[in-house]
């Protein structure tokens, strides 16, 4: 079924190291795939494969695959020019877009990667506050720098108590003493949160947050946490810096912050803002960003503000400020009548698949035997109850029946999805769940 996937795989790692270009595509089983085109929600692999696409990009392609307006405006600038390393009237129109669409976003700086956004944003909260300091979530991705990464994804054994979760990075190869610049809290426990700033009042620059905790599970905020970490950032001097690298546009023009009533000092933007090109951006309040304006803090790029990717980002913008109050109403209840679909269709074939998230995004957690029922929170709470080898087994059974869902569980709905791809999804899914519990043991 994926015989020139691996030809290609294979080829692959006689010339790029590992044979892929980001680690987490290994995961991938039997083989990484590789792919010709997408339309839409579908997507074809160079075996000619098609596949209902629930990946999209790693969330990126809201927009579906290959949008022709898209594809039109990049074209249009690459006619006119690639690259300046310097200023067009591109990067002003994208950024009075998010001027108008971001909750506090006053000013704006572009750079390549959602990484670089939050590498910027600690150097830019450590200078505005002159504490070295940053507070974050166990489990929560922040890019794949040695700062975006402490406290991610602790195994087990290395987790400390509940009261003290581990400062530890997944990669080898990091210095030592960032690991000391980071308090990490436990996500959706406003009492732990308060006692770890209490703990280090004073010494905080910031605190920083995927609204939706997406990278480990799917988990909303508790009741009050987002306000809870308003409050604090407001007491003690701290940035709010909300990752909304995922969350940004998908929950609408405003992004995750509008949906949960909350306004950052910082927010982070990547994925969905460039609908697959290389974008991202920093916005937030002008006194935030006082010491980029000074020069006292160094910002840079050859490829920042590329006049390519701002082609892209406004196209993208556009569309969803055209979607207005609709979006993201329709997105989400596509995205809950798949996670219905999935839950009935698990039940009949005896598995224990729960469903859990906003819609628009969600996770299928597999529980392990004997786990407990209900909302998956945390974290630690995630590990002791995902089972993570079965969801393997049964995300093949998806991929090899023409469903793409991403390794780890999580669920995108774009806007490209109709209801006849999810009624086809499911009949697909159906076959897949028959097969995988007859081959579960």
């Amino acid at each position: 079924m994926f015989n020139r996937s691996q030809e290609l795989f294979e080829r692959a790692q006689r010339s790029i190291a590992g044979g892929i270009n980001s680690g987490i595509r290994k995961m991938e089983v039997p083989v990484p795939l590789y792919f010709d085109h997408g339309k839409g929600c579908r997507i074809w692999d160079v075996d000619g494969n098609e596949f209902i696409d629930f990946q999209t990009g790693q969330g990126a392609l809201l927009y579906g695959h290959a949008p022709a307006g898209m594809a039109e405006a990049i074209a249009d600038q690459a006619r006119k020019g690639t690259h300046w390393a310097a200023q067009c009237e591109l990067e002003i129109e994208v950024a009075e877009r998010l001027q108008k669409m971001i909750p506090g976003a006053e000013l704006v700086r572009f750079n390549n990667s959602a990484t670089e956004v939050v590498l910027s944003a600690f150097r830019l909260a450590r200078a505005h506050t002159g504490r070295r300091l940053i507070l974050k979530f166990e489990g929560h991705y922040h890019g794949w720098a040695d700062e975006g990464l402490v406290g991610f994804a602790p195994p087990p054994d290395r987790w400390g108590d509940d009261e003290h979760p581990a400062r530890l990075h997944p990669s080898q190869g990091v210095i030592p003493e960032v690991l000391e610049q980071f308090v990490v809290a436990r996500w959706n426990d406003v009492g732990h949160l308060r006692r770890k700033v209490d703990e280090f009042r004073g010494q905080i620059a910031a605190i920083v947050f995927e609204p939706v905790l997406c990278n480990t599970g799917c988990m909303e905020p508790a009741p009050g946490l987002l306000q809870a970490i308003r409050e604090l950032c407001d007491r003690d001097g701290m940035l709010m810096i909300a990752d909304e690298t995922i969350t940004g546009f998908r929950f609408g023009a405003g992004g995750a912050q509008i949906h949960y009533g909350v306004v950052p000092d910082l927010t982070i933007l990547g994925k969905a803002i460039g609908g697959g090109v290389p974008f991202a951006a920093l916005v937030g309040r002008e006194a935030a960003f006082a010491k980029i304006l000074s020069g006292e803090v160094v910002h840079a790029g050859t490829l920042n503000a590329n006049p390519l990717c701002l082609s892209a980002a406004k196209w993208c913008l556009d569309e969803i400020l055209a979607l207005g109050d609709h979006h993201p109403a329709g997105v989400i209840a596509l995205g809950r009548q798949l996670m219905t679909g999935l839950r009935a269709l698990a039940d009949t074939h005896g598995i224990p698949l729960r469903p859990q998230g906003p819609g628009l995004v969600f996770h299928c957690a597999m529980l392990k035997p004997g786990a407990a029922e209900g909302p998956i929170t945390s974290y630690r709470d995630y590990v002791r109850r995902h089972d993570a080898p079965r969801w393997a087994h049964l995300r093949r059974c998806l991929l090899e029946n023409g469903v793409r869902a991403i390794e780890r569980g999580l669920w995108f709905l774009s806007l490209a999805h109709r209801q006849a791809d999810l009624d086809e999804a499911l009949r697909r899914a159906d076959t897949a769940f028959a097969r995988h519990a007859a081959e579960w043991h």
